[in-house]
């Protein structure tokens, strides 16, 4: 009781336990709002590596301890005259996660204006068509997930490529987990090595610290992070044939305009980076009025299309009677993942401002060294989503060569499949194929991903080891 008194009385009289670096920030690891901060966080994200089970959105309590650690923060300073400092601060997070929620909203808005031009659906009516068997399957699958989520993003191109496995793997479980498993690696090691596949590299992308083309030195070490756990699972998977199915999709009218306006936004955003020296999100905004406008001519001469044909070839050739409508693409984007990477932005934002984070790369990045560092920030990711392990590691931004910054890209990329919970994709399809595709069903191979895992940072030290000095 004596113990809880006295926290009490450090957060009500904070200038008793508080020091001043130069008048401008407070010293808070060792005071009780710290300790508080970090267990509302860890209790935070416990819930939201629980949300399988507790059907909790993620979002909910990230956005909460991000608002209490701040209001924590805010206190404390304001008890100590400076009213300013902290909202400086989170004003600078709040410009951090506005630059990276606008730019996943417009490459989420083309994903689901896609989505419904049935450009996905085409995709998987075609593979399944084709009568693959099993183990041409899980290549195919795995190869295109690896090319997909580099334009796309992990989280739906493994989507994307678990809805044709479940397809075609029908009540082979064997063939459906392990295929899965192979689409989770896939997809994050081809995510690693472009500034659009992850997360973690768009961060790095849009902070300058690597350019655009940069990225693409990852290219042979994913593709080793990739293969290598594929070659050993391809043995287990069955040598059988599954029965082919008769699915017919049509691409609905503007489908293929859409995708190509997509690619062509990608180009906007990259060169507003690198030609023009703004931020990338400004050029994907303006690849945003491009699907608009589009939009606007589906919408005004959809009628057109209806004249020829009766209601049902209507549909088939053109999509719904209702009008193409790029809002109702907007409003399909995935909230909650957005709204988590604003509790996760600001709240690691607020543990940085506490000095935490200083702490943090003063161990890992000065006493322990950059490489060791940066493959430990991989195997964290595998336990903790890599996005706030990133953003941690760029508030950090300890001195690191070009080649240490891309091995941090690629183990935050790449560690995360060591575990189903690790990615976005992996968790997702633990939703997906419930109760097949599960924790313990990936830890079996575990040690595949981890030979993978550790041969592709001997490959980027190898083959990238001018870019270490």
């Amino acid at each position: 009781m004596n113990k809880i008194l006295a926290i009490f009385s450090m957060l009500l009289l904070p200038g008793l336990a508080l020091a001043s670096t130069g008048g401008q920030k407070l010293e808070l690891t060792n005071h009780a709002v710290g300790y508080a901060a970090l267990i509302i966080f860890a209790i935070a994200y416990l819930l939201v590596m629980a949300e399988e089970f507790t059907h909790l959105r993620k979002s909910k309590p990230v956005i909460l301890a991000a608002g209490i650690i701040w209001a924590l923060i805010g206190y404390v300073y304001v008890s100590n005259g400076m009213t300013h400092e902290a909202e400086a601060a989170v004003r600078h997070n709040l410009l951090e996660y506005a630059e990276l929620m606008l730019f996943l909203l417009v490459a989420m808005t083309y994903i689901n204006a896609m989505a419904e031009r049935q450009v996905f659906d085409a995709l998987r009516a075609w593979l399944i068509n084709k009568g693959f068997g099993f183990r041409s399957l899980f290549w195919i699958t795995g190869v295109l997930a690896f090319f997909i989520s580099p334009v796309a993003d992990n989280l739906t191109t493994a989507l994307l490529m678990a809805a044709v496995v479940m397809a075609v793997g029908g009540d082979n479980q064997r063939f459906v987990v392990l295929a899965l498993i192979n689409i989770v690696v896939a997809a994050n090691a081809g995510g690693a090595f472009s500034p659009f596949g992850d997360i973690t590299t768009l961060m790095v992308w849009q902070k300058g610290i690597v350019d655009f083309w940069g990225f693409f030195a990852l290219f042979i070490p994913a593709v080793v992070n990739f293969v290598i756990p594929a070659a050993i699972m391809h043995f287990a998977i069955p040598d059988e044939k599954p029965t082919a199915a008769n699915e017919d999709v049509h691409l609905k009218r503007g489908a293929l305009i859409i995708v190509a306006l997509f690619l062509l936004t990608i180009i906007t955003a990259v060169s507003y980076h690198n030609f023009l020296h703004l931020p990338p999100v400004i050029g994907m905004l303006t690849g945003l009025a491009y699907l608009k406008f589009f939009g606007f001519y589906l919408k005004k001469t959809h009628n057109f299309d209806i004249a020829p044909y009766d209601e049902e070839r209507a549909k088939e050739n053109m999509g719904d009677i209702v009008p193409f409508d790029v809002f109702n693409k907007v409003a399909q984007a995935e909230w909650d993942t957005l709204l988590f990477f604003y509790g996760v932005v600001v709240a690691v934002g607020g543990l940085g401002f506490l000095g935490y984070l200083a702490l943090a790369s003063d161990v890992m990045y000065n006493q322990w060294g950059p490489t060791s560092a940066n493959i430990a920030v991989g195997l964290l990711s595998a336990v903790v989503d890599n996005i706030p392990v990133m953003f941690a590691v760029l508030t950090m931004n300890p001195e690191m060569s070009e080649g240490q910054w891309l091995l941090v890209t690629l183990t935050a990329g790449v560690g995360g499949s060591l575990l189903s919970v690790g990615s976005a994709a992996g968790v997702a399809l633990m939703g997906q194929a419930r109760g097949v595709y599960t924790f313990f069903a990936h830890l079996k191979w575990s040690w595949a991903i981890g030979l993978g895992y550790a041969a592709s940072i001997w490959v980027h030290m190898w083959i990238n080891s001018a870019m270490f000095k």
